[in-house]
């Protein structure tokens, strides 16, 4: 979800510093935001791609089956672990 959030404010950024030549509004400099724009959407890649290496998909399981003594019933035991 985030590289398109990065992906859009790189092209925001872009168009804002290398194709938009306007005069500035007062004290706003439309070149300065789209440099600010273009390095949080590098920062929103990056960190959308740190946080995705960093969370393993699917589970882990561990079933063990052995008999009560007392009853002579047989006893089984799953322990799922959701993601390590």
């Amino acid at each position: 979800m985030y590289i398109g959030l990065g992906i859009f404010l790189i092209v925001i950024g872009a168009i804002l510093t290398f194709a938009l030549h306007a005069t500035t509004i007062g004290a706003v400099d439309l070149q300065m935001i789209g440099w600010i724009c273009m390095a949080a959407g590098v920062l929103a890649i990056v960190l959308s791609l740190a946080i995705t290496r960093r969370t393993t998909a699917g589970y882990s399981a561990r079933r063990v089956s052995h008999t009560d003594p007392a009853t002579g019933s047989r006893v089984d035991e799953v322990d799922v672990d959701p993601g390590r």
